[in-house]
């Protein structure tokens, strides 16, 4: 539920990046609705809903359209950022988690850097990214169990774990409220 205006706005210009990234993408890349459902594993009507702004998808919605479509995750939500330096520019929040862009991706450096807050003890899942993909995550508060594949690691604020993010994985927070930095490395968009 929105606070106030600004929250409205800024609701409104996520969906609008979100809308112009995928109408930009599908685009360069020739795809038709159909052809995006198929490489994103989002339905064609939830495509064509987001392009028309008539819904915002969840966090895990955005990632499995940013993944099938070889995108980086923030450049969605920062589309409208005016330089590499508006880091305040980017932030989600879904019911049990919120993403902050702390760096939106660069493609010289080949990554992105997010805040992410999970509460409320929520798994977030997250389908497989290309292939080489990295998620360095630092746990700042919080007790924090990431999963990559069949294997699971539990962490708490202080320490680091890496996953290999070219396959399933997932975080969990197991402490009610947990804040961690996430840096993606993509080895090649």
């Amino acid at each position: 539920m929105m606070k106030n205006n600004s929250d409205a706005l800024q609701a409104g210009d996520f969906s609008l990046s979100i809308s112009l990234r995928l109408k930009q993408l599908r685009n360069d890349m020739g795809l038709s609705l159909d052809k995006a459902a198929t490489l994103t594993g989002v339905s064609k009507a939830m495509l064509g809903q987001i392009e028309r702004q008539e819904s915002s998808p969840t966090i895990a919605t955005l990632w499995k359209i940013a993944t099938g479509l070889n995108a980086s995750f923030s450049s969605f939500i920062a589309a409208n950022a005016q330089s590499e330096f508006d880091v305040n520019h980017g932030f989600i929040h879904d019911p049990n988690m919120q993403v902050k862009t702390l760096f939106p991706f660069d493609v010289n450096k080949g990554f992105e850097v997010f805040e992410i807050t999970l509460t409320h003890f929520h798994e977030q899942r997250s389908t497989a990214h290309q292939s080489g993909v990295t998620e360095h995550i630092h746990c700042i508060e919080g007790r924090l169990t990431l999963r990559q594949g069949d294997e699971s690691k539990t962490i708490t604020a202080g320490e680091q774990y890496l996953i290999k993010a070219d396959q399933v994985h997932g975080y969990k927070d197991e402490s009610g409220e947990t804040r961690f930095i996430n840096i993606i490395h993509y080895p090649v968009l």
